[in-house]
């Protein structure tokens, strides 16, 4: 078996695990979903003290987000496997990608965004980090996938196809180079975004049958909403949060407790900060 660049073979993969590949070929045939809805009163309030302590940067939700999936993935790290070539890999370090737009009205245009989640950063300086990445993307700094974007919108749409079909087979047999993958938004632990920006609720979004993403979340607008608390109806500020899985990658259960201890982080994000 050829070693990938950006993962290892998955070690004490049940049987009927492996065969699963063979069953469910395409990352549609695994897919389950999830859906939270979280409440944010303590998460908002985290984020006003973060603004006043580091009034250089703003933090949203949607950094609070990444933060806790960085961290859900680090300690359940079974959801940080994907399915490529009919078998079962664990990646090589936590990789997000996320959508921002180039600016907040109907002529800002999205932008992919992918990097590498270092889940013991302290939230502030991961938000400084993904602030950089975005304010320069916002600015028109253009990364290797633009770059190939715009060779490939050249290219007719038969070709097109076939470079894709390529892509996909050179994923499939582990020939793809570093450069490449890693450069690659459709390539990572996760992609996230955040249709409560533009305001929206949260949607279920397919996965890609390109890349090896086996895990994609949206979230959605806060807004007031009923909820139950201790027997009583009382209104509460939520926020909608909804994932779609590859179970081929690990049951059910693991992805739910997991997502357990991904609710959370984002509803009390001080409670899991060191120190």
């Amino acid at each position: 078996m050829r070693a990938r660049v950006d993962a290892s073979p998955a070690r004490e993969v049940p049987g009927y695990r492996r065969f699963m590949p063979a069953l469910m070929p395409r990352r549609a045939d695994g897919l389950v979903l999830f859906d939270q809805q979280v409440r944010v009163e303590r998460t908002e309030r985290y984020l006003a003290g973060v603004r006043e302590a580091h009034p250089e940067i703003h933090p949203t939700i949607l950094h609070v987000v990444l933060w806790a999936l960085a961290r859900m993935i680090d300690g359940h790290p079974h959801l940080n496997r994907f399915v490529a070539g009919g078998r079962l890999w664990q990646r090589d370090g936590i990789w997000l990608s996320y959508t921002a737009k180039t600016q907040l009205d109907e002529e800002g245009v999205l932008v992919e965004i992918k990097d590498r989640f270092d889940p013991a950063l302290p939230f502030p300086e991961m938000v400084r980090r993904t602030q950089a990445h975005v304010a320069a993307a916002r600015h028109g700094e253009r990364g290797l996938a633009d770059r190939e974007l715009d060779l490939f919108l050249r290219l007719p749409p038969v070709l097109r196809r076939t470079v894709v079909r390529a892509a996909a087979a050179g994923n499939a047999l582990n020939l793809l180079p570093r450069r490449f993958v890693e450069g690659d938004p459709f390539f990572a632990s996760a992609f996230v975004t955040n249709l409560g920006s533009v305001g929206l609720d949260a949607a279920f979004h397919h996965l890609y049958e390109y890349g090896t993403i086996p895990i994609f979340c949206t979230l959605g607008r806060i807004h007031d909403a009923p909820v139950v608390d201790d027997g009583a109806v009382v209104v509460a500020r939520v926020a909608s949060i909804k994932f779609s899985y590859d179970e081929r990658t690990e049951d059910g259960l693991y992805a739910g407790r997991a997502l357990e201890d991904f609710r959370a982080m984002v509803e009390d994000p001080a409670a899991f900060e060191p120190g």
